[in-house]
């Protein structure tokens, strides 16, 4: 099996050797071993994992889902899928929080937005969203 220098690994997966040390530090990764020089050396399933790593943050999960996610394919036979959906549901729920906050948010900035007469030609000082800012509501 072709062991590769971080370097190389960083290369083939697209992302820094700092990304790679960053997550051999939170424990995501780890070489394989060493060459006689001290060189970190990994092999071709490291490139999977880390693989794995980048589509999972891409999708919004943290790095100790990642690590719970990785520790389960490790021992996949001893977990249920329930375990993982687990994972990929308490992030769905946390979405759809923020969503609805956002949307919230998104209704009054555009009420206040909408009272706005935006005239160029008008002083700020009669401004109807900086009115709306100050009052304590």
């Amino acid at each position: 099996m072709k062991m590769l220098q971080i370097g190389q690994l960083a290369k083939q997966a697209g992302v820094s050797g700092d990304t790679l040390r960053f997550y051999e530090k939170v424990g995501l990764l780890k070489p394989t071993s060493r060459s006689e020089s001290g060189y970190r050396l990994y092999n071709e399933d490291a490139l999977s994992r880390v693989h794995f790593i980048m589509k999972a943050k891409r999708l919004g999960l943290t790095l100790d889902d990642i690590q719970e996610m990785l520790e389960i394919r490790l021992e996949a036979s001893q977990h249920s899928c329930a375990e993982v959906k687990g994972i990929t549901q308490k992030k769905l729920d946390e979405m759809d929080q923020k969503i609805a906050e956002l949307t919230q948010i998104r209704v009054a900035l555009k009420k206040i937005n909408d009272a706005c007469c935006g005239h160029a030609d008008d002083n700020a000082s009669h401004c109807s969203i900086l009115g709306a800012l100050e009052t304590n509501v």
